[in-house]
């Protein structure tokens, strides 16, 4: 199926990325690794992907997230982060909040509910969509933006489909070993191209079992994410020795423990690029102009906060975290008997927990110190997965 032609504008700024790209190139003897193409085509100011002015969500964007499909999403989070934060400091921090759709549903729940937060911090690369938050949020002065963490933190951290858009690295399973999967440029068309060179063995180091997996086996390695996490544990455990108060995360994203992410027939990896609501799998169409994303490994994750020193507090599929989370209840506050409102709000409830659609490819990892998550959340816990 062909894809949408962009406005002129667009082309120009893609190009205006694929040349910065190629310089960098140049400027690094003919390769760069992939992990460092994709940090540019997302995050180079101004021309990328999220730190540029296209818009991303919804309908006229390039892809639907959990927030802007129903507000019983952020409902139901509310209602976990309402006993999370009665535990430490009435805190939330959310990581690359989107629309701010998600902000603005939990905030308006947790109001209902009587829960105060004091403060509501947004970390987000996208200036696009800063302007869609700052918006959206006026009514919430406790909302505030800051462009990284603090050295130390105490309350709830979110982060709804953030790991899956952190730079990865690419490796290759070929008869001399493994290869590490680059970018260069291509003689014919400068364009650019796949380079292949020799792997650091910290990289393989990451895949289980790597020796088993077959030649020609494609996959992503998660260094970027795995460092995040390290960086939030460290803000974390200092906020819990300023404080003397606990924490929690809540990620939700798709992706697999270790044992499915690299199966055997999985020979060519997760990753997939987003244009327009249409999903294919190459990266090096029109920089800047489309997300690339890539599947999480949610056992790398697990292991990286466990390595900073912060528990697994629970893991299960987004379906049962919201089930548990009585994302059932909140759909009966419209009456079924108003069909004319109830069934599409069914209709958005069931795309996010059917095992078909978003409820049993989205996870939930929850990671923290000093904090538990209520019982009935743990009932379809899924750690021993991990």
């Amino acid at each position: 199926m062909p894809l949408p032609e962009p406005h002129p504008d667009a082309l120009a700024a893609s190009s205006q990325l694929q040349h910065l790209i190629a310089a960098e190139i140049a400027q690094h003897s003919g390769w760069i690794p992939f992990s460092r193409f994709m940090e540019l085509a997302l995050y180079a100011p101004q021309i990328g992907y999220y730190s540029g002015g296209a818009q991303k969500l919804g309908r006229d964007g390039d892809f639907t997230t959990a927030p802007e499909i129903t507000p019983l999403f952020g409902a139901a989070l509310a209602r976990v982060a309402a006993d999370l934060i009665a535990q430490t400091a009435p805190r939330i921090m959310e990581f690359g909040a989107g629309s701010g759709k998600l902000a603005f549903d939990i905030l308006s729940e947790l109001d209902a509910l009587g829960v105060r937060v004091e403060q509501y911090t947004i970390l987000d690369l996208s200036g696009e969509l800063r302007a869609r938050q700052e918006h959206l949020l006026r009514d919430f002065s406790q909302v505030v933006w800051q462009q990284k963490m603090p050295p130390a933190y105490s309350g709830l951290v979110i982060g709804n489909e953030v790991l899956d858009a952190m730079p990865v690295e690419l490796v290759v399973k070929t008869a001399t070993g493994w290869q590490q999967r680059g970018v260069g440029i291509n003689v014919g068309d400068n364009g650019f191209c796949w380079i292949d060179r020799p792997c650091d063995a910290a990289l393989v180091a990451q895949i289980p079992q790597a020796d088993a997996l077959p030649l020609g086996y494609l996959t992503e390695v998660h260094p970027a994410a795995q460092g995040f996490i390290h960086s939030l544990a460290d803000m974390l455990q200092a906020g819990r020795r300023l404080h003397g108060q606990g924490s929690a995360a809540i990620f939700i994203d798709y992706g697999f423990p270790a044992a499915e992410f690299y199966l055997d027939q999985r020979t060519q990896g997760t990753l997939m690029c987003h244009y327009r609501h249409h999903a294919h799998a190459e990266p090096f169409y029109l920089p800047g102009l489309q997300d690339i994303t890539a599947h999480v490994d949610f056992t790398a994750i697990a292991q990286a906060a466990l390595d900073g020193g912060l528990d697994l507090l629970g893991y299960t599929s987004q379906a049962g975290f919201l089930m548990a989370a009585g994302i059932g209840d909140l759909l009966l506050r419209t009456p079924p008997a108003d069909a004319m409102r109830y069934l599409p709000q069914a209709n958005a409830v069931q795309k996010l927990i059917s095992p078909a659609e978003m409820g049993e490819l989205f996870k939930v990892l929850v990671v923290g110190r000093g904090m538990e998550l209520a019982p009935a959340l743990l009932r379809n816990d899924r750690s021993h997965r991990l």
